[in-house]
């Protein structure tokens, strides 16, 4: 055979087989992926029951409830923006004493210089954003461990919200919008309206997007998990509608909570600063090779987790009715405990914002049912620091058991 004619013979093609089917996912892939949420949730509904069981059926009224979830809101909002620097492997110790000096802040501009309530929720939330960018700028580009930046500012805000108090340990909130924010209800067609909208523009983006991956050949969850899901959702959100109706309607500061998680729900899964903000919390270094900017980003973040707790020490001073210069010596504490118990990982790069909900959650209903209990502070603060140990364990254990396997 010449030469020309071996040149014309097509190369030799291999086969690959391609299975039918993809191999079932073990217990522990459903735990730390799709259905990663449900052993915060089993603990929820297990503390939910305890307490049921030794109050007398008094935790699962309806008028405690209400108020359980709007005692949570402020852990819930600062929370919020602890998992966004918890994202990053990084930590803010400054959170509650930000969210207090901008409630005091807010506070001394409506009460004792006349400015309208929205110039004053204004700076309150320039100071907090101002605050967070200060943060960054320290932890970013002159490289001090958020650790030491976080605690020293917490020190330092503790004392500057103390100057601007004048000596005054509370100062009484007497303006009505600001008042109104944290304490009024939703009309029941709002209030009832506006969930069932948001769960079936979840559902039909979850459907949607099942669809849109099967169709192009895409890996998709199994259809009775994603099935699963929606149930799941879909109880939770119309059950704690009812619960709500049923006492005095939907609480304005759940809808901000929702609001905000919505947001940065958004920010972080369907826009690149997201990807990047996950990308730096799994590996800086490589996210650097990447070409992302690494320190704005960590600015960028610290400056949001402020601007978040300003939010809360806005509505934590509402529902208060009053700012005052003891910062919660807890408040610190909840929210951290918040995101890492609904599943953010405290070395950077896993987790979501919807699951620091349940997290909220547990940490509000274990205060809220020890006091029902009439224990004491010192009680309180044992068990939820033996809760925060326990979340951090299993978010270790996890880590290590996804580094022997290679994930």
């Amino acid at each position: 055979m010449s030469e020309a004619v071996k040149q014309k013979q097509p190369a030799p093609t291999t086969s690959v087989e391609v299975p039918s089917r993809l191999p079932r996912p073990t217990v522990g892939q459903l735990l730390r992926t799709d259905l990663g949420f449900v052993p915060v949730l089993l603990t929820l509904l297990v503390i939910a029951a305890y307490f049921a069981l030794t109050t007398g059926g008094l935790f699962l009224t309806p008028r405690n409830l209400s108020n359980l979830v709007l005692q949570i809101t402020q852990i819930g909002v600062l929370a919020l923006g602890s998992t966004l620097v918890l994202l990053l492997g990084e930590i803010d110790l400054s959170v509650a004493a930000v969210s207090t000096l901008c409630s005091v802040v807010m506070g001394v501009l409506t009460e004792r210089h006349g400015v309208s309530a929205g110039w004053a929720i204004l700076a309150a939330l320039v100071t907090g954003a101002l605050t967070g960018l200060i943060n960054g700028l320290l932890v970013a580009f002159i490289r001090i461990p958020s650790f030491i930046v976080t605690l020293a500012a917490s020190i330092g805000y503790s004392g500057l919200l103390l100057y601007l108090l004048a000596g005054q340990s509370t100062l009484i909130i007497h303006d009505t919008f600001i008042v109104s924010l944290a304490n009024n209800y939703l009309p029941d067609a709002l209030g009832i309206g506006l969930p069932t909208l948001a769960l079936l523009l979840y559902i039909g983006f979850v459907v949607f997007n099942y669809m849109r991956r099967k169709r192009t050949g895409l890996r998709t969850q199994p259809l009775p998990r994603l099935l699963l899901q929606i149930v799941i959702v879909t109880v939770i959100v119309e059950g704690a509608v009812a619960l709500f109706e049923s006492y005095l309607g939907v609480p304005q500061s759940v809808i901000f909570l929702t609001g905000l998680i919505l947001l940065c729900w958004l920010l972080l899964t369907k826009t690149p600063f997201g990807r990047y903000v996950y990308a730096v919390g799994g590996n800086a270094e490589a996210a650097r090779r990447a070409g992302i900017n690494v320190p704005l980003i960590r600015v960028a973040v610290f400056t949001m987790c402020s601007t978040l707790a300003a939010i809360g020490g806005v509505l934590a001073a509402s529902r208060g009715l009053a700012v005052a210069s003891q910062i919660d010596p807890t408040l610190l504490l909840d929210s951290i405990a918040a995101a890492v118990i609904g599943g953010v990982s405290l070395f950077g790069g896993k987790g979501s914002v919807w699951t620091l909900i349940l997290g909220a959650l547990i940490i509000g209903s274990l205060e809220n049912g020890l006091d029902l209990k009439s224990q004491g502070t010192d009680v309180k603060e044992m068990v939820e620091g033996v809760v925060l140990v326990i979340a951090v364990a299993a978010d270790a254990l996890i880590r290590r058991a996804q580094a022997r396997r290679g994930r």
